[in-house]
């Protein structure tokens, strides 16, 4: 289990090299495999990055793409990460992979939570799993000291949880269980409030410091 730390000189750059990755580890699995999977975070941070790879001459048919949580919202709200994945990534030729959508329409997450755990149990292990850092660290929807978080990151949780103590909206999540088992795994993170974040992390508990369950066998990748 090893941690790579990659820095780079210019964003751009980040988001190239890290497209360029992520599309060569998906065609890789491909290669032996009839499918793979793609879970990524929301947010604006990767978006430049989800704007190359919509391009990347991969077999999307093949690949289900998904993100690692999302707040229960409809799928054309502002805060929506579903919203803004369609708008970056499923488009172009990414446009023909499928999408397994966290937003089930239910009216809560926990009413959803049961059957989106059996579907997201079916793509398991992820192939490639990117992941994102709040300067809080918590990473999807696994927040500090929150009473979710502890259920979330224990290894018998099922793969989806809902979180309704957080300070906005309620969410659904992926829990440590559906996420640490994935073949390739990387965070992206941006700044230097985020990179001096991920370095406290390393010394703190995954309940003060969710990040810190997963930097285990994963590829940082951080610019400016």
């Amino acid at each position: 289990m090893t941690l790579e730390f990659i820095e780079y000189p210019d964003r751009e750059m980040l988001f190239l090299s890290l497209a360029d990755r992520v599309a060569g580890q998906l065609s890789q699995h491909l290669r032996v495999n009839d499918r793979a999977s793609l879970c990524v975070p929301g947010g604006t941070t990767p978006a430049p990055l989800y704007d190359y790879l919509s391009g990347a001459e991969i077999d999307w048919p093949r690949i289900t793409v998904l993100l690692n949580d999302e707040r229960w919202v409809d799928g054309e709200h502002m805060r929506s990460n579903g919203r803004l994945l369609r708008r970056h990534l499923l488009h172009d030729k990414a446009e023909a992979a499928q999408y397994l959508d966290l937003y089930t329409g239910d009216a809560s997450p926990e009413d959803a939570a049961p059957a989106l755990s059996e579907a997201v149990a079916a793509h398991l292990p992820l192939t490639v799993l990117l992941l994102g850092m709040g300067t809080d660290m918590h990473t999807a929807s696994l927040f500090p000291d929150a009473s979710e978080t502890v259920l979330a990151l224990a290894p018998d949780a099922p793969a989806v949880m809902a979180v309704t103590s957080n300070r906005d909206e309620p969410r659904i999540t992926l829990t440590a269980s559906a996420l640490k088992g994935a073949i390739n795994t990387h965070l992206l993170i941006t700044g230097a409030d985020k990179r001096e974040a991920f370095e406290r992390a390393q010394s703190l508990d995954p309940t003060e410091a969710p990040i810190r369950a997963f930097l285990g066998d994963i590829t940082v990748h951080w610019a400016e």
